[in-house]
């Protein structure tokens, strides 16, 4: 048996407050999209997990990588946007990096749900959603990004890491 969950991947105040230290602006209009996509999941009993950025004050993504600090553990800036807020049976993986498997128990949660499909939707769409794909079609799942719930820092990202997913990992794009 077939079994989907849906993602919602880094819809945090830190990226979607206008202001916010890692703001992506496109991120406000893509709310209303990801909201449908709850209010689907939760009619249907489809699991609805939620995959935040949850950094150290001294993590490598502000020292190496060169981002300004964001969604640091514990702060305003790491909480789900108020509008997109979890509910009490919701799931939420913290994460340390752009990837949603690595060093989390999304996988092992996946598994423990009987899960093998999984519905993508947040941001960044050429960064946290392609890498956090890219590791789930590794791990055999089948993979739908919802195109108008995905938001990038550019046009032309959002645009390229929609082509990659489709023709090379041979993610569904709806």
């Amino acid at each position: 048996m077939s079994r989907e969950a849906l993602l919602i991947i880094d819809m945090l105040n830190d990226f979607v407050l206008q202001g916010a230290p890692l703001e992506v602006p496109e991120t406000r209009g893509i709310i209303p999209a990801i909201k449908n996509e709850i209010n689907k999941a939760r009619t249907g009993g489809i699991p609805v997990i939620y995959v935040c950025d949850a950094h150290d004050n001294d993590d490598k993504e502000f020292t190496t990588f060169g981002w300004p600090p964001h969604a640091v553990n514990g702060t305003k800036g790491a909480e789900v946007v108020e509008e997109l807020k979890p509910r009490e049976n919701d799931i939420v993986i913290k994460k340390k990096t752009y990837s949603g498997f690595h060093n989390t128990k999304l996988d092992e949660t996946l598994k423990d749900l009987g899960t093998d499909r999984l519905r993508l939707t947040g941001c960044v769409t050429h960064i946290c959603i392609m890498f956090t794909a890219s590791d789930a079609v590794l791990r055999d799942y089948k993979i739908t990004v919802v195109e108008d719930g995905v938001a990038g820092l550019s046009k032309e990202d959002h645009d390229a890491a929609i082509r990659i997913m489709k023709n090379v990992l041979g993610v569904e794009i709806v």
